[in-house]
């Protein structure tokens, strides 16, 4: 079976930001729930799973000064750093599997707008619940397919999410400030309802 790190190198070097499912030309909801926790222009942002996404363009455009974007795919790190330019020195880069993500500093606001999802094997979502505990010190925000989602995204199979549910993995140690859910248009007008989710560290 190919690996998951093989499956989105070859979506990434294969497939154009259009003809993939989660593009948005100008992530608002996510940049809008970022602007609500009030966090400091200089205070450190991760994004997880931010492969070739916009986030990274709007934080800075908005003055944002320590970002970091995570993703498994080299090949999506590079569409994004290429698409910055000069800019993408402004913004660390990690190349890892989140499974493998050991982060060696905390962090004011932790996103993930449809990578956690893909998460399915109970011990890693436990393993992921405990690593924002451990370096999330401000706010996380979490987006996945809702209940009424769909069931796979890239062909992959995904875990879907209603409110309790997804407080009760991170409730422990976060207290969940909103939780609603939005319909995404994709680029080829299909609808994928999310379910995004905002936290604040207790």
């Amino acid at each position: 079976m190919q690996d998951t790190k093989e499956h989105w190198e070859k979506v990434f070097s294969t497939k154009l930001p259009e003809e993939v499912s989660w593009t948005q030309a100008v992530p608002l909801t996510s940049l809008s729930l970022i602007k609500q926790t009030g966090v400091s222009l200089s205070q450190p942002i991760i994004d997880i799973g931010g492969g070739d996404s916009r986030l990274a363009d709007n934080l800075l455009a908005d003055g944002f000064k320590d970002i970091t974007v995570l993703d498994i795919s080299g090949e999506a790190l590079k569409r994004a750093q290429a698409r910055l330019g000069a800019n993408s020195q402004s913004v660390k880069w990690i190349e890892s599997d989140i499974k493998g993500f050991k982060p060696n500093r905390e962090y004011a606001v932790w996103h993930d707008r449809a990578a956690f999802h893909f998460l399915t094997d109970p011990e890693d979502v436990v393993q992921y619940a405990n690593m924002v505990a451990k370096h999330v010190t401000g706010f996380l925000i979490i987006a996945t397919f809702s209940e009424t989602g769909p069931e796979k995204c890239s062909g992959l199979p995904i875990s879907r999410y209603n409110e309790p549910e997804i407080n009760t993995v991170f409730g422990a140690h976060f207290r969940l400030l909103q939780s609603f859910t939005e319909n995404h248009i994709t680029p080829f007008n299909t609808i994928q309802n999310f379910r995004f989710n905002l936290f604040s560290k207790k």
